[in-house]
């Protein structure tokens, strides 16, 4: 039990802010973003709890974090925030129609992985500029911060973000900005917004986000499962948090999803017997519930918080998912020239037809890819079998 405790604290202080950024990037205002804050927290416990209680297995739900940071890349769309939390209904309805057809799942899986990571990596790769920024602007208040993440790296890892959040509370306080306004105003509610469908949203926020959630989150949850020896059944965790992410969307929410970085803790020995891991996944799930009680709370803080020292602890938050995502991007060199053409054209924000970068860096990725196995293929002659480009 104590490890799907520490799982949740540790998954939603470390990568909060990630969210609350990424919201606030696409137009939510403070009200708004607490309301997404509150039905992610609440919609990762009540799915995750259902899914472990059911199945017996140590299956823990949480939300997109790299799909926060492509808020955050993306920018507000037309439309405003209806027309992202428009893009949020759109992406929970695929994420259910992956767990409903295989073969949505299969077309999302046949992405070569060095380019769906590299879509990753370019779309946290800005995000985790943020604490350099920070240094740069706001040296007295930033570098105890990054003090405190480093230090706390090399003894305590998984510490090291919850650790940096905290120095940012002392920093804040201690420089008298810190204004949270009344207590009333800092408990959750739930603000429905209206979804408004734009082209530009959809492709440029609903399909990156799907994309991403499934082979950043979904895919790598099971892999980890696997590793632990268990076998997620993916059409009900599909579908589940398909559906409970189309419902939250409404109340702001972007999306939930298998955790993967977080399942380890619950899955790993250090979870107790392998027949009582599930217990785990359960405790995890009721303290998400719990935490959700947070959610004005933190929305008051980083509203009152100097904006470039919320973005140093975001960037400090996702630079072990872009490490990560990097090492799987540029791992095979055959794969090289297309992943840092996604890379690239996902990093630089560039954004036409309303459509943000992410989606322009796949696409260009996988042209890259296309082109350079078709002139491989050239080069070994009508007959030869499909090759590796090179």
């Amino acid at each position: 039990m104590p490890a799907g405790v520490v799982a949740a604290l540790v998954g939603f202080v470390g990568s909060a802010t990630v969210v609350l950024a990424g919201l606030r990037a696409v137009g939510a205002d403070a009200e708004q973003a607490a309301s997404g804050l509150l039905v992610l927290s609440l919609s990762a416990g009540v799915v995750g709890g259902a899914l472990a209680w059911r199945t017996r297995l140590p299956l823990s739900v949480a939300w997109s974090t790299p799909g926060a940071a492509l808020l955050v890349a993306a920018g507000e769309p037309s439309g405003g925030f209806a027309a992202a939390v428009g893009a949020f209904l759109v992406c929970g309805v695929l994420l259910a129609a992956a767990g409903l057809w295989g073969a949505l799942a299969r077309a999302v899986v046949a992405i070569p992985v060095p380019l769906a990571a590299a879509m990753t990596a370019g779309i946290l790769l800005p995000v985790c500029f943020g604490p350099a920024r920070a240094v740069a602007e706001l040296p007295g208040q930033a570098l105890p911060v990054v003090a405190v993440w480093g230090v706390l790296t090399l003894v305590a890892r998984r510490l090291a973000v919850p650790g940096a959040l905290l120095a940012l509370v002392v920093v804040v306080a201690l420089a008298g900005d810190l204004r949270l306004g009344p207590a009333s105003g800092l408990v959750p509610q739930p603000a429905f917004v209206a979804p408004r469908f734009e082209l530009g949203a959809i492709v440029g926020i609903a399909l990156p986000l799907f994309l991403v959630t499934m082979a950043s989150q979904n895919v790598a949850g099971i892999g980890v499962l696997a590793s632990f020896g268990y076998r997620a059944p993916v059409r009900p965790v599909l579908l589940s948090t398909g559906a409970a992410s189309a419902a939250g969307a409404v109340l702001g929410g972007h999306a939930i999803n298998l955790a993967a970085l977080s399942a380890a803790l619950v899955a790993g020995p250090d979870a107790g017997p392998r027949a009582r891991r599930w217990v785990a996944a359960v405790s995890a799930a009721a303290t998400y519930v719990a935490l959700a009680l947070l959610a004005g709370l933190v929305v008051a803080f980083v509203a009152a918080t100097p904006p470039v020292l919320v973005e140093a602890v975001a960037g400090l938050a996702l630079l072990g998912a872009l490490e990560s995502a990097l090492g799987a991007a540029l791992r095979d060199e055959p794969h090289r020239p297309e992943a840092v053409a996604t890379i690239v054209v996902a990093a630089s924000g560039a954004s036409a037809l309303g459509i943000g970068g992410a989606f322009w860096g796949l696409l260009a990725g996988l042209t890259v890819h296309l082109v350079r196995r078709w002139r491989a293929r050239d080069e070994r002659g009508p007959d030869a079998g499909p090759a590796t480009p090179r």
